[in-house]
């Protein structure tokens, strides 16, 4: 069974009684009373959403390590691998010596990393239980003592409380939002902040359910994949980690996108694909550029004109309000930083002062540009994911660019194959005729130029991509090294990668 000396129909008894030992003589921080009230108070909340006893069990035992002399390890040895998977799920990362308001927000933020990462649906309902048990005691004190209710705790400041819990309700609504305990708990966040949440949100609302079983996948993107639903509708299916505040977040990029003058398509609704978002599309008879240039490989050249004609577009947009779209900058120190975070300290150095040196600008750029993310509807390009748009230099587009279509091949030519729907010859070609008709020139040096630098952004990229296997091989480390010593030498031709 994975434990030792517990059973199935004694594994909710035991985790009690270890509890109430572990939990004698402690109290909750505002009201006093006897601790071991609050883990009962998640168990019987987990009860009304789960009979899974392992789910419950680990209710019981959430705080344990965190506020007694319990381990993980024990907990494993006695309850089980996955009760103390879900105990882990909760607990927070101890910074021994660091005051605790001072660590509040990192000790937060890294917990809520597990919660939207991990997969169990037992972690999100543990996590709802105990955060809905916490805001019940708040919203009791705050209804007794009000705003100096904040005083009494660590942190201070009851922002980020509010930012807390909402992420919280945000990161679990998808799964959890039809139980009574997620519309108590949005109703405990609009009593304390008012209006953080829309009223309908506490009550039962059942997302329109629609199923992909059969439909055709005609597109992807960084955040999900697109089908055709039926003759007129298309459907944007979210990956798991991404929350309804995330497919709102893009629908308010789209439309101002759309105001700017981008070609870009509006959702007219959100459902549900079944444990993930999708945002429905009305688009007849649109098809990706992918799929026209792999069905008329003889008419590249067309495609990569109306490409580049649709970059130049975008980077020919300056936006004086950046509100909605940030600087591409953070996203580039985010590739820098996963390629050489354990690299030689001068080559680093180096990487990040060319990449520094590129040109900030209001420059909107879309951040993911290749040809499964654009459609062509009543022959006009059109797109359909605009989650990575943000302001800077158009060489992060370029390098993108070279990356899909060239870069890619460095690892294996078939992963540009498998994504593009067309051959690693064509992809050249399609990139090459690209550069042409998106500089709008043949000159040799220019276009040596504009790719080296592109092909340097988009080594670091790969390289971070190669970093995110779980071991690398002998050939890994090889293909690394070698990647490393060519932006090197790239960087050192030129005193800026921008363009």
């Amino acid at each position: 069974m994975g434990k030792e000396g517990v059973d199935k129909m004694n594994l909710l008894e035991e985790a009690i009684i270890y509890s109430t030992v572990l939990y004698q003589g402690k109290t909750r921080k505002i009201s006093g009373s006897p601790y071991i009230l609050h883990p009962l108070e998640v168990a019987q909340i987990l009860s009304t959403m789960t009979d899974d006893l392992e789910v419950i069990a680990a209710g019981v035992m959430h705080d344990i390590v965190e506020d007694t002399d319990g381990t993980i390890e024990e907990i494993r040895k006695r309850f089980g691998e996955r009760v103390a998977m879900l105990v882990d799920s909760e607990t927070e990362n101890d910074y021994p010596g660091e005051d605790k308001a001072q660590s509040w927000k990192k000790r937060k933020s890294q917990s809520l990393d597990k919660l939207k990462s991990l997969n169990d649906i037992g972690v999100k309902m543990l996590w709802l239980a105990d955060k809905l048990s916490n805001i019940r005691s708040l919203a009791g004190s705050f209804g007794e003592y009000g705003d100096k209710v904040w005083e009494k705790l660590n942190q201070k400041d009851s922002n980020c409380h509010l930012w807390y819990y909402k992420t919280i309700a945000e990161y679990v609504e998808m799964d959890l939002n039809k139980t009574g305990a997620y519309k108590e708990f949005i109703d405990r966040i609009n009593y304390i902040w008012p209006g953080t949440f829309e009223s309908w949100k506490t009550k039962y609302k059942k997302y329109k359910e629609v199923s992909i079983e059969g439909c055709k996948k005609i597109g992807q993107g960084a955040k999900g994949e697109i089908y055709r639903y039926d003759e007129e509708l298309i459907v944007k299916v979210y990956n798991e980690k991404n929350t309804y505040k995330d497919v709102e977040r893009e629908s308010a990029l789209a439309r101002t996108a759309f105001v700017l003058g981008l070609p870009t398509a509006i959702s007219f609704g959100i459902v549900s694909v079944g444990a993930r978002y999708g945002a429905m599309f009305e688009l007849i008879d649109a098809q990706t550029f992918s799929d026209l240039i792999a069905r008329n490989s003889d008419k590249v050249d067309y495609y990569a004109q109306i490409m580049a004609n649709l970059a130049k577009h975008i980077h020919s947009i300056e936006v004086e309000d950046n509100t909605f779209f940030p600087d591409a900058k953070i996203q580039l120190e985010g590739w820098v930083d996963r390629a050489i975070d354990d690299e030689d300290e001068e080559i680093g150095a180096d990487i990040r002062r060319a990449v520094n040196a590129i040109d900030g600008t209001n420059t909107l750029v879309h951040g993911d540009f290749h040809t499964n993310n654009v459609f062509l509807s009543e022959n006009e390009p059109l797109f359909i994911d605009v989650d990575r748009m943000s302001v800077g230099n158009p060489i992060i587009d370029i390098s993108g660019v070279y990356l899909f279509y060239v870069g890619f091949g460095r690892i294996d030519k078939k992963k540009i194959e498998d994504f593009m729907g067309f051959s690693y010859e064509i992809a050249l070609r399609f990139y090459d005729s690209f550069i042409e008709c998106y500089l709008e020139s043949k000159d040799k040096d220019l276009i040596t130029q504009i790719n080296d630098k592109a092909k340097a952004l988009a080594y670091i990229r790969l390289i971070g991509q190669i970093k995110k296997k779980k071991s690398l091989t002998l050939k890994d480390n090889e293909l690394i090294g070698d990647l490393v010593n060519e932006v090197k030498e790239l960087i050192d031709k030129y005193k800026t990668l921008g363009i």
